[in-house]
């Protein structure tokens, strides 16, 4: 038999409806991105249970977040610029290398997290009515969380050099970290919905990520580009990861050196707070773009799973 219910007929008198005519919503309860953050209180649920877990048994907890990163600075400090001196015509060669790795980190970190996301936390997308953006989303807010102590150990190295801040290098981490926020999290969404189809795609996304730290200035600096490639070099900048690196490069790297006009006239590439804001419109493109990818594959989710 039909289930029905009682509604309000004409004259106050209850008429009956079938609910098997009612067409079912998505268990989802899905507006997209914009549903994630006007469920703001799920969202800090979500990163603070993946922040505690990360530190989870951990005796030093939180210092984790520090001492990785410091350990990772006198590596490249010690190591790479002062035993082996790869890099001897690039002044400050560890503050080089390590402002471009913290933003690296952000990119990879978010990109790999996110794309495991979904598959991790399905117990909780196949029960609770929440949009599912807001896995992918939790881990590049995670990632953001974590990349505060590297670029506080940045900051201490700088300031160390006799770095001083300045209006156009705090510019420069803004539009940086809000490129890595759009982009990240774009992909994350497109392989993180992928990835429930086909779990290869994790895979996938490690090998990408062997690539990422050699198709930016970090280990090498863009002069070198510049002189290897000459006019085409600005086929480099296309990349959005590189220019971010630059702009963080910019931002700290510059004002550690003797001369920093002159690291920054010959070092960095002419308008590159331009290109990094172009650089940030395609990040917000393709994050709708990613949405709309993930608004059509999102009601098979809950099966695949």
């Amino acid at each position: 038999m039909a289930e029905s219910t009682a509604v309000a007929g004409d004259g106050g008198r209850p008429a009956h409806r079938d609910l098997s005519a009612v067409p079912l919503a998505p268990p989802s309860a899905n507006n997209g991105l914009l549903a994630v953050f006007q469920r703001r209180y799920l969202l800090r649920l979500l990163v603070r249970r993946e922040i505690n877990a990360r530190y989870q048994g951990s005796f030093l907890g939180f210092l984790w977040s520090y001492i990785n990163p410091l350990a990772q600075f006198f590596v490249y400090w010690a190591v790479i610029g002062g035993i082996l001196g790869l890099h001897d015509n690039v002044p400050n060669f560890a503050v080089h290398m390590f402002a471009g790795l913290v933003i690296v980190h952000f990119f990879t970190e978010t990109f790999a997290a996110g794309t495991r996301s979904i598959v991790r936390n399905k117990s909780i997308v196949v029960k609770m009515p929440l949009p599912r953006e807001m896995f992918p989303v939790a881990t590049m807010l995670v990632s953001l969380w974590h990349t505060v102590p590297q670029m506080i150990v940045l900051t201490i190295a700088c300031l160390l050099y006799g770095w001083t801040p300045d209006p156009v290098g705090m510019l420069a981490i803004l539009i940086a970290v809000v490129m890595i926020m759009t982009i990240g999290t774009s992909v994350a969404l497109v392989f993180s919905v992928a990835n429930v189809f086909f779990r290869d795609f994790g895979n996938v996304v490690q090998v990408l990520l062997l690539f990422v730290r050699f198709g930016v200035p970090m280990i090498y600096p863009y002069t070198m580009v510049e002189d290897r490639f000459g006019e085409l070099a600005r086929f480099y900048l296309l990349n959005p990861l590189a220019d971010a690196v630059l702009l963080f490069q910019r931002a700290f790297w510059v004002g550690t050196t003797e001369d920093p006009e002159y690291t920054a006239a010959h070092h960095i590439p002419d308008n590159i707070l331009l290109i990094g804001c172009a650089a940030a419109g395609v990040g917000i493109v393709m994050l709708v773009i990613a949405q709309i990818i993930f608004s059509k594959l999102e009601n098979k989710i809950p099966e695949r799973l």
